[in-house]
């Protein structure tokens, strides 16, 4: 391990369907109006957390919720997965903004978000 520790989750990516039905059911559910509202991403900020809202999964084809553990050094926290057994789903890109974000997948399929903001 070389102590490049996540500092949680603080991102959750959901695919939806019918994007403004999902955002009014979030936007009920959360208490408030996304902070980000467009064709292709809807975001909001409730309380340290970013729900995002991906129609039709995205170009990365999301079929079910991924967390995003925020770390400090994503090469880093990839390298030591891989090294423990995951699987890289898709390589660390710059999402906008010098966000950084990758997937693995563990030994069961369940995939992992990593995110770095710069």
């Amino acid at each position: 391990m070389t102590g490049s520790s996540p500092q949680g989750i603080k991102t959750v990516l959901h695919p939806v369907s019918d994007l403004a039905k999902a955002k009014a059911v979030y936007a009920a559910l959360l208490g408030i109006a996304p902070q980000t509202d467009s064709p292709y991403y809807v975001g909001f900020e409730a309380e340290g957390q970013h729900i995002g809202l991906v129609p039709g999964g995205g170009p990365q084809g999301m079929t079910s919720p991924v967390a995003y553990w925020h770390v400090p050094d994503i090469e880093a926290k990839l390298a030591e997965l891989i090294a423990a057994g995951a699987t890289v789903q898709e390589a660390a890109h710059d999402v906008g903004s010098g966000r950084l974000v990758a997937t693995v997948t563990d030994p069961d399929g369940n995939v992992l978000g990593l995110l770095q903001d710069r």
